[in-house]
């Protein structure tokens, strides 16, 4: 038989059902370019239409009959290693997505193909709708068709045909009456600029010129800036000589300058900062430094739970062990948490690595992220500084990962691939022999666990880094404000603490969890609560635009002041940081208050963060966005104004996230030389959570949270599979969700599963049951995250995904994490 080149490769187009690496033929004209990690259009399906597709491997082999050839390659060269693949295929069996969805994740944004699809008639209108036959709105296809001059693009036709048009345009292509060209243009392209050199040397350019001077006095003024600059852009010299294209196009024709094309990096441009002072830590911090360091340098892959208390120099340490990982050819990686973070920690990196550094986070232009990519790519960089997604930096020679505030739950991505950060961390130390570094003033209880245990090594900074006492926390009971007439969000305790700081010119820091105005209207008459048209939740009042908006969705409609209902007046109830903010006008006029929440960041963190700090803002008022990582001097008072507002939500991490936030918001304050207070507002000042949170004993809050954990089987004591149903017909949706049970069930009594007694919890609807039109239902799966358990999983969506019963439904799994 004859032997062929054959590729493996990732469809795009190839649904979880049915998604596997595909062999494809090579063509011999693509021979040398057909590498793993190159993408190319091939073939797929029934009707042969034209995917993007990942090679992953190449093998030589035998051709089989009906083999597909790749269509064309898309890029010239690899944009995924070896490396990067492995790292695919691992994420495609542990997180239960596509093969694509973890490439699509690993790469950046701006690397990706948007299809442009056309639609033209092959024949005359008349023809067409003679053949057409019975075919469904075939009548208003061909006629949208011929309007547009007999092709038009699929965004047109869709607007004209609606949800149909693609099934109408299928069927009127099999007849041959029609037929979709498709073109794939990359969001991002490479930028580049037309250079300008001297092509003899400068002697003799400056001889030719200068005989010319009185006629082509620009022509002298070009060479002239050559011969000194050397290669220059050609917009440069126009712009300081004021010559023009036709003069430099001019000399070249003379022979005396050449053009060349040089790629443009897009980057954001950084601020200038002084060189940063050296290093010098203390005791703790040196014990800790000198131990992550020793297991730098063995290349042997270890994990090491930092825990430290707020203010204690943990970013101190995390510089120390980059200045050494670089000291020893190795490249490292540095996450936070939340894009507000990056601006100072990204000022306090660059004092010391200089351009050495990059930052990478959601907030960067396509095309910024798309060229520190390329950069980082190349190896022109050795740190990178980022939330997430950065994890994903293709970083060669990695000897560091060092992943602050680990306990967050922004570090576990909410969309297909459901993974967490910290997982494939750990992927990528196993891997290239790193060290990952988890620092946190509270651990994450499933790391704090297997510190315990011996899996992670553990290490402590019992002290704060200027040997300054942590704040002195006082705790206020609301009970006691609304038995006294005060329905406001503001304490009289709290009030007293911020005159105390406005006359001593000292900052505040106020935290509330919720944005918008109020939690709800509500007709104080009949009890009507105007609700999302398309959720099954309150919509928030915001005073900023009078409107009521959902947060789920977006859907936004104008408030009204009387109930639609009975007519009754609608009052406002609950409180969020736009009622915060115009309380604090009213107790303290013509003080300045800084909002930041998601309705005021699109300004930008670095901007807000900034004019607090420069321009000594007395009060800053924010959602979680303030809780952790800000370092200000001036700051000495902090105001946790709702503690109690995640501490019942129906999950069972509601008492780890505000233990968390609790501890770590009040340890803004006092991070200076001046002694720091907080002030903590709850209905519930006995919860032993506040009150471990407010004493910052992390050690009582873990042993409690350990025992009910375990008693409960939740993780780290069992793993759970939470198994979503989700569509628009509420019934389909349950009894879906009911097979699904029915299965789990029957899986769970295979002799590899049934070891570790798992249990099926649900159906269940979710806290919020539709969302967008859709509902939602969950089975939940307890049991243990191993091989076995994950392979029945994956073919249970797969069997799903396949079963007509269920078209139009969606099913997805995530790994314990709770969906709201």
């Amino acid at each position: 038989m004859e032997t062929a080149v054959i590729v493996k490769v990732a469809v795009s187009a190839a649904p979880y059902s049915i998604d596997k690496a595909y062999d494809y033929l090579v063509p011999e004209s693509l021979l040398d370019g057909a590498k793993p990690g190159v993408r190319a259009a091939v073939p797929f399906g029934r009707g042969n239409r034209q995917s993007e597709a990942m090679i992953l491997s190449r093998t030589a082999g035998e051709k089989t009959p009906g083999l597909k050839p790749i269509s064309r390659l898309l890029d010239e060269s690899p944009v995924m290693g070896e490396g990067e693949i492995a790292l695919a295929l691992w994420m495609r069996a542990r997180y239960f997505c596509t093969l694509y969805d973890a490439i699509r994740t690993i790469l950046p944004a701006g690397l990706w193909y948007d299809c442009e699809e056309t639609w033209k008639l092959l024949t005359d209108a008349d023809t067409a709708r003679a053949q057409a036959g019975r075919i469904q709105n075939a009548e208003a296809a061909i006629a949208a068709l011929a309007d547009a001059g007999g092709s038009a693009k699929l965004p047109l036709l869709r607007e004209k045909l609606g949800e149909s048009a693609e099934k109408t345009l299928k069927a009127l292509e099999r007849k041959k009456l029609v037929a979709a060209e498709r073109i794939e243009r990359r969001r991002i392209q490479d930028r580049s600029r037309r250079m300008a050199e001297l092509r003899v040397s400068a002697e003799e350019a400056m001889t030719a010129a200068e005989a010319r001077i009185g006629a082509a006095p620009m022509q002298y003024a070009v060479v002239q800036m050559l011969a000194s600059a050397g290669k220059t852009s050609a917009a440069e010299i126009c712009y300081y000589t004021g010559a023009s294209m036709a003069t430099l196009k001019s000399l070249e024709k003379k022979g005396l300058i050449a053009f060349s094309e040089e790629e443009e990096v897009r980057v954001p441009v950084p601020e200038e900062v002084e060189q940063g002072a050296e290093i010098v830590l203390n005791d703790e911090q040196s014990a800790v430094f000198r131990d992550v360091l020793a297991r730098i340098e063995s290349g042997t892959p270890s994990v090491t739970l930092l825990r430290g208390v707020t203010g204690s120099g943990k970013t101190e340490v995390y510089i120390r062990l980059v200045q050494e990982t670089l000291a020893r050819s190795h490249r490292a990686i540095v996450l936070v948490p939340e894009i507000a973070l990056t601006p100072q920690m990204m000022r306090k990196f660059r004092s010391y690595f200089g351009g050495k550094v990059v930052m990478l986070h959601s907030s960067l232009r396509l095309s910024e992220r798309y060229d520190q990519w390329k950069r980082i790519r190349r190896g022109e960089v050795d740190v990178v500084l980022g939330t997430r997604s950065a994890i994903f930096a293709p970083l060669s020679d990695l000897g560091l990962i060092v992943i602050d505030e680990e306990q967050e739950g922004s570090y576990a991505s909410e969309n297909p691939p459901r993974y967490h950060t910290r997982e494939i961390a750990k992927y990528l130390c196993a891997k290239s022999g790193a060290t990952l570094l988890l620092g946190s003033a509270t651990p994450a209880v499933e790391s704090a666990y297997e510190a315990e245990r011996g899996a992670y090594q553990k290490a402590f900074l019992r002290r704060r880094y200027n040997e300054s006492a942590l704040p002195r926390v006082m705790i206020a009971d609301l009970r006691e404000e609304v038995r006294a007439g005060n329905a406001g969000a503001i304490s009289r305790a709290l009030a007293d603490e911020l005159q105390k700081n406005l006359e001593a010119g000292e900052q505040s820091i106020l935290f509330l969890n919720r944005r918008g105005n109020s939690r709800m209207l509500l007709c104080g008459e009949c009890g009507y609560v105007p609700e999302c048209p398309r959720c099954t939740t309150a919509l928030t009042y915001h005073s900023a635009n009078g409107r009521l908006m959902c947060h789920y969705c977006g859907h936004s409609q104008a408030a009204e002041d009387v109930c639609p209902e009975c007519g009754g007046r609608m009052k406002h109830v609950g409180v969020g940081t736009q009622k915060v903010e115009e309380e604090l006008h009213e107790l303290f006029p013509n003080v300045p208050v800084l909002r930041m929440d998601s309705d005021t960041v699109t300004q930008g963190h670095e901007k807000i963060l900034r004019e607090f700090e420069e321009e000594n803002v007395p009060i800053l008022l924010g959602t979680q966005m303030v809780a952790e990582g800000l370092d200000f001097e001036n700051v000495t008072l902090v105001g946790v104004l709702a503690a109690d507002l995640s501490l019942y939500a129906d999950d069972y991490l509601a008492a780890e996230r505000t233990f968390n936030l609790l501890t770590q918001v009040v340890g803004r304050a006092g991070r200076g030389g001046k002694t720091g207070r907080a002030l903590i507002q709850t209905f519930t000042p006995e919860n032993e959570v506040i009150r471990t949170a407010a004493r910052q004993d992390y050690k009582a809050f873990f042993e409690s949270e350990t025992r009910i954990r375990r008693a409960r089987r939740y993780p780290p004591f069992a793993d759970f599979f939470t198994v979503t149903v989700s569509g628009g017909d509420e019934g389909r949706v349950l009894r879906a969700a009911m097979g699904v049970r029915e299965t789990l069930k029957a899986l769970c009594e295979r002799p590899e599963i049934a070891a570790s007694e798992p249990e099926v919890l649900g159906p269940a609807p979710a806290a919020v049951v539709r969302v967008n039109n859709r509902y939602r239902y969950h089975c939940v799966l307890v049991g243990k995250n191993d091989k076995p358990t994950r392979e029945a999983i994956a073919w249970l969506l797969k069997t799903c995904g396949a079963d007509r019963v269920n078209r139009g439904l969606h099913i997805s799994v995530t790994h314990n994490m709770m969906e709201s």
